[in-house]
């Protein structure tokens, strides 16, 4: 049975959230939108605002998870940011993305930090 991408990135991002709970991370919300941009998980620790971009796959075959993140989706994760800031104050927010690879029913997080252009 063929599983859409939909359910994929939700599975995925469910993965996401457990992890950062589990790693000291308080979950404020999730597939924040505004206009076309969209933010997957927004999180704090720490006085850090983290604003989290989540890439899942089952699989290597394609490379790994974190390759598909380019220059072009961190400036919109940057627009993103730009317009939740707006309407939310933080003083030290930070854009990052968490990596699963789902392999074999054994899960694989691959953390990449303050991500920039």
């Amino acid at each position: 049975m063929r599983i859409d991408t939909r359910t994929k990135g939700r599975y995925g991002e469910a993965l996401a959230r457990q992890w950062l709970q589990e790693n000291g991370y308080e979950i404020i919300t999730s597939n924040w939108q505004q206009s076309h941009y969209e933010i997957d998980i927004i999180a704090s620790k720490e006085n850090v605002l983290h604003l989290v971009e989540v890439k899942y796959r089952k699989s290597r075959q394609f490379g790994n998870p974190e390759e598909s993140v380019t220059r072009k989706k961190v400036q919109c994760l940057m627009r993103a940011a730009s317009a939740y800031l707006s309407r939310h104050y933080w003083p030290h927010v930070q854009i990052d993305v968490l990596s699963i690879i789902d392999q074999n029913k054994e899960l694989h997080f691959y953390w990449i930090a303050d991500v920039s252009i």
